[in-house]
């Protein structure tokens, strides 16, 4: 006598289907489930990229003809990319839920949760400082302040929470998992945001209303400064001790390139914010403040441009290396708005003290992003295109 035994359920699918060959988002749109599969909060760095190269546009020293032109042309494109980015993402967490939720606990996806509000953020800063010639000064207010808005409140969030359930709780894991989840440069996204949320904030200052409103935005901008520094300084030494660990041989070269976000956006934020209290503060408080604004951002920058001598070598190493190399992927977007925030703060700085060094530091700096961001945005639209950048990871 033989007993049968009843079949197994099938197991539940948790990550999300591999797409066809040749699938990609100008291609194959008539599967868009599966166009959308493997959307996760990383392309956002495509719009942090994108846009920061049209925010230190606007503020770069020298203004040759038609600068102000191609750099509103690419706040526009940053522009549609979150919003595409936007539906991308809600069409994929409607489509594969599963596969949405489990990216938190991905080593090597979750902290690019940090990277949503700083998109929301820069497209946000672009719309005030160029949309403002395409849709009008009081729209690009307005929509300055919605973005700002989300992007802050999203950004409170990714600092609390990523840290807490993401890179908490190391003894919960197994050895290999306790392997992959080793601190990487890229842990300093999620925390970054509210430093963004300053630096943004502060251009907005002078649209608040006068009075109490500005003070009041002014305290708010200074507070968000003052907790993405502190999350930065907090996760910034297990960073660091871990490059030192590896002898800079983790093979994540590009994440690395994070590091200079927090310096240069944060030499930004402060002199923004001195500026913006002398007129809010008023003498001899506010001048105060600004001095302290302007000093900090001088020893930061001086440390920001010796990082970034250290991230240059670090990547030219990993580039030559035989066995490793550095194979495309989207983390190479951390070439683009790290050296962007310090376009801004070189800019910042050049106003502020009339030093030629930032002025050349700043004009530098920005054709180095320029020739990150084409490298990087052409092998990315290339990957789309393919479908490579849509296959799991």
């Amino acid at each position: 006598m033989t007993t049968t035994l009843p079949a197994r359920p099938a197991p539940q699918r948790t990550t999300s289907p591999a797409p066809r060959p040749g699938t990609s988002f100008l291609r194959d749109l008539g599967d868009p489930g599966l166009v959308v599969a493997h959307v996760g909060p990383n392309w956002f760095s495509a719009v942090m990229g994108t846009g920061i190269v049209a925010v230190a546009a606007a503020s770069l020293p020298i203004q040759p003809p038609g600068l102000r032109g191609a750099a509103t042309a690419v706040w526009a494109l940053a522009a549609v990319l979150l919003v595409v980015l936007v539906v991308a993402t809600a069409a994929h967490r409607v489509a594969h839920p599963l596969a949405a939720r489990g990216h938190a606990s991905d080593p090597a996806m979750a902290p690019s949760y940090g990277a949503v509000p700083m998109a929301f953020l820069t497209v946000g800063a672009g719309t005030l400082l160029l949309g403002g010639d395409v849709v009008g000064t009081r729209v690009a207010v307005d929509v300055d302040w919605a973005l700002w808005t989300v992007g802050s409140l999203l950004g409170l969030v990714t600092t609390v929470v990523i840290p807490l359930t993401t890179f908490a709780h190391p003894g919960r894991r197994t050895p290999t998992q306790a392997t992959a989840w080793r601190p990487s440069a890229s842990w300093l996204l999620p925390v970054v945001p509210p430093v963004v949320s300053a630096t943004t904030g502060a251009l907005l200052l002078p649209h608040a209303a006068a009075g109490a409103a500005r003070l009041t935005m002014l305290v708010v901008c200074t507070t968000l400064l003052g907790v993405g520094l502190t999350a930065t300084a907090a996760i910034l030494p297990a960073v660091l001790r871990e490059l030192v660990r590896s002898r800079g041989t983790g093979g994540h070269a590009p994440a690395v390139w994070i590091v200079l976000g927090p310096l240069g956006q944060s030499a930004t934020a402060a002199c923004l914010l001195g500026a913006a209290a002398a007129g809010v503060v008023g003498a001899p408080g506010g001048r105060a403040l600004q001095e302290i604004g302007v000093g900090y951002a001088l020893v930061v920058w001086g440390v920001a441009m010796l990082w970034l001598a250290v991230a240059a070598t670090l990547t030219v190493r990993q580039h030559r290396d035989p066995t490793r190399g550095m194979p495309f992927a989207l983390s190479w977007w951390a070439f683009t708005f790290p050296v962007g925030t310090c376009v801004t703060a070189s800019s910042q700085l050049w106003l502020h003290t009339g030093g030629e060094m930032f002025r050349v530091a700043a004009v530098a700096l920005y054709g180095l992003l320029m020739a990150a961001w084409v490298t990087v945005g052409a092998r990315t639209l290339h990957g789309a295109w393919t479908g490579r950048l849509l296959a799991p990871t």
